[in-house]
């Protein structure tokens, strides 16, 4: 069984309002979320020796939050990932977004859904968040309700999105926090074992827009199928990091999406979803200037994202999954993070 503790975590300044913290706590797992964006502020979890670990990066007070940081534990949307330009098409019709990250829309835009306070509903095992997005916030168009859901059970956090349109407008929602499992503040994550179950990714342009290819994975950088040690596989291919989609079964049953292993203290996520896809992101942008919890600074890899997501840009390129939300329908995606040792 978990429990729910809920408190104040801090007031928005000009009297925007409280920010409310709820920990959700089960024999194995212990999570912070707060309702400013739906933010998962530190996920404790406990080694083979039975030792917890704070395993995501963020900040310890509110003001963390408000600053310009990328997006550390936050619920992204209207739309994850990039649009082109900014621009795209919906029954005919035209639509421009803000140009947040030249030269595209960048996760929801300038003041995307990660950036606004959400009304909380306490559960048994969890919290629910929700907020009605206004027609033509950030310039998307139609109203959005929408109801994020944090649930707990034993080792396993699950997050469900729901959302319902008064218009046709697209729709992706994700949950951008970084991990570490060694412990947050750790240097990098290169001794980390990473399995990603996708025969096919998404190559892109310098932008990072997807140039449309569905490539397959076999014999490439991008073969995640099998475990490979992810500072080892980054020399051995000369990467920078993995900033890519990788393409999921197109089943909107659950299926198994990552699993994720730190040897040295045993600790294993392993990623489930309704997606099509995963953004696997190893923090490439983040470089050191950032102080988060326990004065931990978060250089470049020092923690990897997997956003179970629709494919980026899928609004502008036809053969992708589709990912328009049409009145009367209803968007509806789980995904499941599993926390265990080994």
């Amino acid at each position: 069984m978990a429990s729910v503790t809920r408190a104040v975590f801090g007031e928005l300044p000009s009297g925007g309002g409280t920010v409310e913290k709820f920990q959700l706590q089960s024999d194995l797992l212990r999570v912070d979320i707060i309702s400013w964006g739906c933010t998962i502020t530190a996920l404790e979890v406990k080694d083979r020796q039975g030792r917890a670990s704070d395993v995501v990066l963020g900040f310890a007070e509110l003001e963390g939050y408000l600053q310009k940081q990328p997006y550390f534990g936050a619920v992204i949307g209207r739309v994850a990932n990039r649009i082109a330009k900014g621009t795209f098409k919906v029954d005919g019709k035209e639509y421009h977004l803000a140009i947040n990250k030249e030269p595209n829309s960048l996760h929801g835009g300038v003041r995307g859904f990660d950036k606004v306070l959400w009304t909380p509903r306490v559960l048994s095992n969890g919290v629910q968040f929700s907020r009605v997005s206004p027609d033509g916030e950030e310039g998307y168009p139609g109203e959005l309700k929408v109801w994020v859901t944090y649930t707990l059970d034993g080792g396993e956090l699950v997050v469900n999105y729901r959302a319902q349109a008064s218009q046709a407008t697209p729709v992706n929602l994700t949950n951008h926090s970084y991990f570490n499992l060694a412990g947050q503040g750790s240097p990098n994550i290169y001794d980390h074992e990473v399995t990603i179950e996708a025969d096919t990714y998404l190559p892109v342009d310098e932008t990072l827009i997807p140039i449309g290819e569905v490539a397959p994975v076999q014999g490439t950088a991008f073969d995640l199928r099998k475990p490979v040690e992810l500072g080892k596989h980054l020399q051995d291919f000369q990467l920078n990091g993995f900033d890519h989609n990788f393409c999921l079964k197109g089943s909107k049953e659950k299926h198994f999406c990552a699993r994720v292993h730190h040897a040295a203290s045993g600790r294993v996520l392993e990623v489930y979803t309704t997606q099509p896809g995963v953004q696997f992101y190893t923090g490439n942008f983040l470089d050191g200037t950032l102080k988060g919890k326990n004065g931990a600074v978060y250089p470049k890899h020092s923690g990897f994202c997997l956003e179970t997501q629709n494919w980026p840009d899928a609004v502008n390129q036809p053969h992708f999954p589709p990912v328009l939300l049409r009145p009367g329908e209803e968007y509806d995606h789980t995904t499941w993070f599993k926390f265990s040792v080994a």
